[in-house]
């Protein structure tokens, strides 16, 4: 590759990683607004007294309590410990955690933008399949001394819990200025949360769309890019081992991956495959990390392996159930690197709108009510991670400054 060469590519790698992300900036937005007035406008408080009681009925109630307080997966990995710590069934928990990942209504907004419907019904679909092949193995394999020394691993490393106001009603709430600036708050957090992940990923998705050659797909995930509907067996347990592996080595969160994703599908993997690849953001080592803090490491494992081996069930029922219903799609339409990014059409309008709307909420949240003290439990994701993903995403936005630059001038 000449150097001229290199250089155009470099600018057409940066437009598209911001093509990419003017895509999806209204759904983020969307979707980060919901999610903040649910999480302050719903408390947990109930839900934490209501989970231990019956295992159907905790696992019921934590599939609901964790689609309805969705966020990333550093937020739902706090929250599901506090579940669990006050005394929610292990399989509750988990499914909580699942749910809160995976029923997820900015991804599914964001997953409708670059993948389509039949994603949006695999991502939903699929969280709940999830949940119950982890409910089926834990029934089978009965890890019941791992969950009491995980219990006490908490209890012996315990934490000041958060106390919610639970004195007014709903309506009351949602007529209360403080309350609308704490969803000010909790929706600048979300962006907090995840704008390092996000601006990692959607560089690395604009640098793969350009640089890297479709033949580095067909030999990570096999007979990719070839026959794109008409695989094997073998090679679809392949593509959904392959998947989280990418994912590993990617080392991004569920938002950010969902441009990387649609890559991959256009460049011919299978459906299973990218499921399963959209599925793995808690398979991935700072994940395992953080529950091996919260309940030891042969419960972190644990939970390792019941997650991993119900994202390949989940990704395989997914694959064949659409293939038999005649429904899976066709990887031939998502080559989203030939998209016209910037026009004026109604994602325009949108983003516009939803920046307006950003910079109000901004505004609200830390200059109205500056004295105002709010935070969701997080868990924690380690200063060196996050020094070391933050000097990422400022290399990635000088590569994309430059790169842009290159565009133009060309």
């Amino acid at each position: 590759m000449s150097l001229h060469t290199f250089f155009t590519k470099w600018g057409e790698a940066a437009y598209t990683s911001l093509g990419f992300f003017w895509m999806a900036l209204w759904a983020f937005a969307l979707g980060y607004l919901i999610s903040s007035m649910i999480q302050i406008f719903v408390t947990e408080k109930r839900m934490k007294q209501t989970m231990g009681s019956n295992e159907t009925r905790g696992v019921l109630l934590g599939t609901f309590f964790g689609f309805i307080s969705s966020s990333c997966s550093f937020a739902a990995l706090a929250t599901t410990k506090s579940l669990f710590k006050k005394g929610a069934t292990f399989i509750a928990s988990i499914a909580f955690l699942l749910s809160s990942t995976n029923l997820v209504i900015e991804l599914g907004i964001i997953i409708s933008i670059f993948l389509g419907w039949q994603f949006v019904v695999g991502e939903y679909l699929g969280g709940i399949l999830l949940i119950l092949m982890s409910w089926i193995l834990v029934r089978i394999i009965k890890p019941t001394k791992l969950i009491q020394k995980a219990r006490k691993h908490l209890d012996n490393n315990g934490d000041q819990m958060m106390d919610e106001d639970n004195n007014f009603t709903f309506l009351e709430k949602i007529r209360s200025e403080e309350n609308w600036a704490k969803v000010a708050k909790q929706y600048g957090m979300e962006w907090k949360m995840v704008w390092k992940d996000v601006s990692v990923g959607f560089t690395i998705a604009g640098i793969v769309a350009v640089f890297v050659p479709d033949s580095f797909f067909s030999t990570l995930f096999i007979h990719s890019g070839v026959d794109q509907t008409n695989y094997t067996f073998p090679e679809i347990i392949e593509h959904v081992v392959a998947g989280p592996f990418v994912a590993f080595l990617t080392f991004i969160g569920s938002m950010g991956n969902i441009p990387l994703a649609a890559l991959l599908f256009g460049k011919g993997v299978s459906f299973a495959g990218v499921m399963a690849f959209i599925f793995s953001d808690l398979v991935v080592f700072p994940v395992l990390r953080i529950n091996a803090k919260y309940y030891g490491w042969k419960m972190a494992l644990f939970i390792l392996f019941l997650l991993f081996a119900s994202l390949i069930g989940t990704a395989l029922a997914l694959h064949y159930g659409l293939d038999f219903l005649g429904y899976l799609p066709n990887p031939s339409r998502a080559k989203i690197q030939q998209m016209t990014y910037f026009k004026l059409d109604y994602s325009f309008y949108l983003n516009l709108a939803f920046l307006f709307l950003s910079a109000f909420l901004i505004w609200l949240g830390f200059k109205k009510y500056k004295a105002l003290h709010y935070m969701k439990e997080m868990a924690p994701k380690g200063q060196t991670l996050e020094s070391i993903l933050k000097y990422v995403a400022f290399v990635c936005y000088g590569w994309l400054i430059i790169g842009l630059g290159m565009y133009l001038w060309n």
